[in-house]
């Protein structure tokens, strides 16, 4: 029975890499999926980690090989993201769920809109302009990293906003960077939740296997369907994360 567990939460781990690669919120469907076999949140919160790690390590060299992500800003962006999603990952660990999931919910409700009315900020081309970061940067960049250490469902969001609307990128870059920092910033969360004894290896790695396959292939769609594809499914994402807060977490 536990080999027949072990292989559907692989097939589930495809779908949410290949969703967490070209948009986000892929966590909204293993995470219920952890808990279903037994998992409590906090554990089934710690696990999925493990999925997340390895799907944005093959994202990230996929994107890389397509020479689509600028590994040097990635680095960049990646130290103010890492210091918050340390906290963040640290608070997690006893933290209570309520609060959390209205957060969660209203920030989605705000994305959405952004995405949705602003698209032509979401569609710019590309700027060859070097990285100049700005306190704003950092302070919004290490806003983000305490989200995705703390919760990571949805990370992919915002780490997209700050990438278009505050540094500027074209959203095909922003999206290939997005998989970098998540990556980078998975390390230490997912070092943090070992720590603390509350990763499940045997899930977490059936889950990493199918988010490393789904994350192949959401890079290699990432590229091939352009900036508006991306766009609307973004959208289509952001909608079924508010629906499904509303229904099942509210």
């Amino acid at each position: 029975m536990d080999i027949i567990n072990y292989l559907l939460v692989a097939l589930v781990g495809v779908l949410c890499g290949f969703i967490n690669i070209l948009a986000g919120s892929g966590s909204l469907i293993s995470l219920p999926i952890l808990m279903g076999f037994g998992l409590s949140p906090h554990v089934a919160n710690a696990t999925n980690r493990i999925g997340i790690l390895l799907q944005n390590l093959v994202g990230s060299a996929s994107f890389a090989k397509q020479k689509v992500l600028p590994v040097r800003e990635g680095l960049v962006l990646a130290i103010p993201a890492s210091i918050g999603s340390i906290v963040g990952a640290y608070m997690a660990v006893d933290a209570h769920e309520d609060v959390i999931r209205w957060m969660i919910l209203s920030l989605y409700a705000v994305m959405f809109f952004l995405v949705f009315y602003g698209p032509n900020k979401w569609l710019r081309p590309k700027s060859d302009q070097p990285l100049r970061l700005r306190p704003r940067d950092i302070i919004i960049f290490t806003a983000i990293g305490f989200y995705g250490g703390f919760i990571q469902a949805g990370l992919g969001y915002f780490l997209l906003a700050g990438l278009v609307l505050s540094i500027g990128n074209d959203l095909i870059t922003a999206n290939a960077l997005k998989v970098f920092l998540a990556f980078v910033l998975t390390i230490f969360a997912l070092a943090i939740f070992f720590y603390n004894g509350q990763v499940n290896l045997p899930y977490g790695i059936s889950l990493g296997i199918g988010n490393m396959i789904g994350g192949w292939l959401g890079a290699k769609y990432a590229i091939k369907w352009g900036a508006k594809v991306i766009r609307y499914f973004l959208l289509g994402m952001l909608i079924f994360s508010v629906v499904y807060m509303i229904i099942f977490q509210m």
